[in-house]
Formats: structure tokens, sequence, C-alpha cells
């Protein structure tokens, strides 16, 4: 995912979970994030800096210029987990007197429970935010605590191998076929997510969301082949196949889920995969008309630029949020006018 980076800064928060917090009876910003002297916004802008330079690879960010509270972030699933694949997002805000107080985070559940940790209504249960009761040493640290460890908590911690044992109590007494089978239970929703995410995905993750599926999507339905036709333990495929040379015995609910689901994802992740397609076939030939006649009839290029640009305008607008697509033609021209004036 090169094109799109790890971390940026971005305007538009209209869609973020806490929009409407930290702000004063009249919808004015608090002074404590606009005053460039206060010590919560010096402690974000440093936040910012440590994620600019740290940020695991799997893990992206976007924060928001006018609104410096904000901070919205997708956590890739890690393979050998039943989250493999997927795309969990979070949305945080800084309390006015960060940072003695930990962020405030929503998970964007799509309604779906897929974590003991991580609720359907989007609360997220985690010591390191101080919404768990937990040992000391884990909770929110005023001192040494920052929002790149509760990510890194939130990779490593929940979206794991086994989450049934993140269940208080479950460690106790270990039970490995209900630990197998509620990773069934998480994968199914894990895919159902990937549906919502492709519906509707989060401003200024668009693009991120779509060339994700796009790269991923033969893999994901080779995984859910695998599972369904008991080929592969469930979070263990691999495009080589499974672990296990033998036939694994799978539930005849999780099976008859699997075959439910597997028509509306691979027709989703198909329509991915040729919107992608047709978007690049459209940039190449713009690229192309540019290239070709930068040095003649430079008025008439113009026309047949903007006609080009126009046309591709239509086609992402198809599939994409207004904004997104703004951002991209913004881009593109900036990308055309720069290849196109080194040799006019």
């Amino acid at each position: 995912m090169k094109e799109f980076k790890q971390f940026d800064i971005v305007s538009d928060y209209s869609d973020h979970y806490f929009a409407s917090s930290n702000l004063s009876l009249f919808g004015k910003k608090k002074d404590c994030f606009t005053n460039a002297n206060c010590s919560v916004l010096k402690r974000i802008m440093q936040e910012w800096k440590i994620l600019e330079n740290n940020l695991p690879e799997t893990i992206y960010v976007r924060v928001y210029d006018q609104r410096m509270d904000l901070l919205r972030a997708v956590i890739v699933g890690a393979a050998g987990t039943p989250y493999h694949d997927g795309l969990f997002f979070f949305d945080f805000s800084f309390p006015p007197d960060y940072p003695n107080s930990p962020p405030n985070a929503h998970y964007h559940a799509h309604g779906m429970r897929l974590n003991p940790n991580l609720y359907s209504n989007g609360k997220v249960c985690l010591s390191l935010l101080n919404t768990w009761i937990g040992e000391k040493e884990a909770r929110w640290n005023p001192r040494s605590s920052t929002i790149l460890q509760v990510l890194v908590s939130l990779q490593g911690l929940v979206l794991n191998r086994k989450p049934f044992y993140n269940e208080p109590g479950r460690p106790i007494f270990p039970n490995e076929k209900l630990s197998r089978s509620y990773n069934k239970k998480i994968f199914l929703l894990s895919c159902k997510t990937m549906l919502a995410l492709l519906k509707k995905p989060p401003k200024s993750f668009e693009g991120f969301v779509h060339q994700h599926f796009c790269t991923r999507a033969n893999f994901i339905l080779q995984a859910c082949k695998a599972y369904m036709e008991g080929r592969a333990i469930v979070g263990y495929y691999r495009d080589y196949g499974s672990r296990s040379s033998s036939t694994i015995e799978d539930s005849a609910e999780f099976k008859a889920q699997m075959v439910k689901l597997y028509p509306d994802l691979k027709t989703a992740l198909t329509s991915v995969i040729t919107t992608w397609a047709l978007i690049t076939n459209d940039m190449k030939i713009a690229a192309l008309v540019f290239y070709k006649n930068k040095n003649i009839f430079k008025d008439f290029l113009w026309g047949i630029g903007l006609s080009t640009m126009i046309c591709f305008a239509v086609r992402l607008l198809r599939y994409y949020e207004p904004g997104f697509v703004a951002n991209v033609l913004d881009g593109a021209s900036k990308w055309f006018m720069g290849h196109w004036l080194e040799g006019g």
C-alpha cells in the first residue's frame, strides 16, 4: 500500500464519531486545542511526530488540521488470526486535560461484536484506556503512555490469535475447542465487516479500503473456500494451503453460514477488482494523452485533458464520496501539470 501514507493530515472529519465533542456551547473549539502555547496542544503535536515516525506497517492514521483533538486509525488484521485481511477502524478524541486522562475511543463495529474487548456499540474495553480494571502498570500513565501504545495494544492484545481468552476468567480454564469455535464466529463477523466497509468506507480512507481489498480479494476468497471445505483451520490458511494435511471437522452451522455469506463477499470483492481496473485504465489514458501531446497544440491539449478528467471524475463518483474524488483529481492534475511542464 505504498500509494497511501501511513500518517497524514487531512481536513474532512464530518463522519468522525467524536466530531461534536470538545466544543463549547456555541460550537467553537476549546482554547486548549487552538492555543499554540497550551500544553495539551503541544503534547498532541509530539504524539503526531511519534506516530509519523514509529507506526507499525499495518497501522494507518489520519489526523485533522482543523480538529487537532481528533484522530482516526485503521488496523489491518494480522495473518495467523481470525482477523486476517480485515480492516478495523477506530476513532479517538483527546480530552481537554490530555494527557492526564487517556484518549476517548470508539470502534467502528457496524453493530457486530467480534472481540470481548470490542462491543457492538463501539465501546473499547482496554486497561490502557482506563475502560477496564487492570493492573496499575497496564493502566494509562500521563507521563509515559501514548496513543501509539494504545494502537499497538489493540493490534497485539485485542486482535490476536485466540481472542476467546480475552474474556476475563477464561485463561484460567483453557478450552481449545471453544476457542476454535469462537474464531469461526469471529471470522464470519470479520467478513461481514468487510462488506460494510466496502459499502461505505470511512472518510479519508476510501481509496485505502478499496485498494486493500482489491489486493487481498483473491486470498480472502481462497481462505473462505478452504475454511468451508475443512482444508484449513480458521486463521491459518496460507497461499500454499493449510498447516494440516488432513480434513478438519467444522460445525455444520459454520459451513452453512459461510456458504450463505460467500456469494455476497465474492460479488463485492470482484466488483472492487473491476472498479480499480477501470480507474487505473482511465488514469493511464489521461497520462498518455498528456504525454503524447505535451509539445503540440497546447491550448487544444487543455481541452483534451479537461474532457479526460471529467470522464475520470464521473466514473469515480459512481463509487466514491465527492470529497475523496476531489482529492484524487487534485493530486492527478498536479501530477499531470508537473510532467507536462517539464517538457513544455
